[in-house]
Parts: structure tokens; sequence; C-alpha cells
């Protein structure tokens, strides 16, 4: 009998499922929205609040993806177009673009930045298990800015560190 107890807590010992490090510091809410058909989430924590699309007043020599800046509440916040940033082609605003205006690590303090999206879906929980490590397709490309996949019901979101998506220099510029 103690036997038969021990083989019983070995076999709970072999189907208990390890959840990494990697996996835990990642779970929680996040916001989800659309680009071009995929879905996309960034941490709660990072979004300071959501907009409807604002006259952006462009400023020269920047960067294709920069679409210029705002003026929220007196404040002159920097806007990222997301599509044009990841590549993707560029849409036409519609009535569902908004301005998620989000807080990046900046060299020094924390940077507001505006960016573009498609459209807004709604604030997900993800637990670590269903948070997979970013896929790797080699040196040359860079996915340092995905935290992780999440698997929802939906299908998959690609999770976003929104503080890497722009490098130092491109922040620095701003």
């Amino acid at each position: 009998m103690n036997d038969g107890a021990q083989a019983t807590g070995m076999a709970e010992v072999k189907n208990t499922v390890q959840v990494e490090p990697f996996q835990t510091e990642n779970e929680g809410k996040y916001l989800t929205f659309q680009l071009a058909e995929e879905g996309y989430g960034i941490g709660i924590l990072k979004v300071r609040e959501i907009i409807g699309m604002l006259p952006v007043t462009p400023v020269p020599q920047t960067p294709i993806f920069l679409k210029g800046v705002i003026n929220l509440r007196g404040q002159v916040i920097p806007v990222v177009d997301l599509r044009l940033k990841f590549g993707l082609m560029e849409e036409e605003y519609t009535e569902r673009t908004s301005i998620i205006v989000v807080e990046v690590k900046g060299l020094a303090n924390n940077i507001p930045i505006g960016i573009v999206v498609d459209t807004v879906s709604e604030v997900i929980n993800i637990q670590a298990q269903e948070i997979e490590p970013p896929p790797v397709f080699g040196a040359a490309i860079n996915t340092g800015f995905i935290l992780g996949m999440a698997k929802t019901e939906g299908g998959v979101k690609i999770l976003l560190n929104i503080d890497q998506v722009l490098s130092a220099e491109e922040l620095g510029a701003l």
C-alpha cells in the first residue's frame, strides 16, 4: 500500500506543470488592440489613456512612422503609427482608429507617447500558462520588442514590450 501511495505521488509530480519565471513575470492584465487583422497586447500598467484620433501636427525630418505630435490638455505628445513602425501598409484612419497614450521608459524619465492602432479591443487577464516565449526567427530579425505570445480563445495575441518598440536612439530623437 505504501508503494501505491509513492507511485501515486510520483505520478502527481510528473504531471505538475512547472511555470517558468519568463511566463509568471509577464502574466497580468493587457489592453488588446488590432493592427492589420492581428491581435496585440500592451501591459495595462503602461497605458495612460485611450483617445480617438486628434489632429496630428507633422514634424519635419522625422521617421515616416512618427506621424507628428498632438496637444493633449496642454502637453505635446509624439504620435507613432504602429502600422508604419512594424512595416505594414498605411491605411486611412477611421472612426475606430485610436491613439493609446503609453508611458515609455526614456533615458532619464518616462515619456508619454501616443501609438496609433486600428481599433482597441478589450482588457484581458492573461495567465502564466497561456504565454509562450517569442518565436526565434534567427539573428537577422529582431523580436526583442515581443514579450511573448498569448494563447487566447480568439487565437494568439502578440504581447508587446512597449519600452522596446522604439529604440533608445529613436526615443532620444523625440
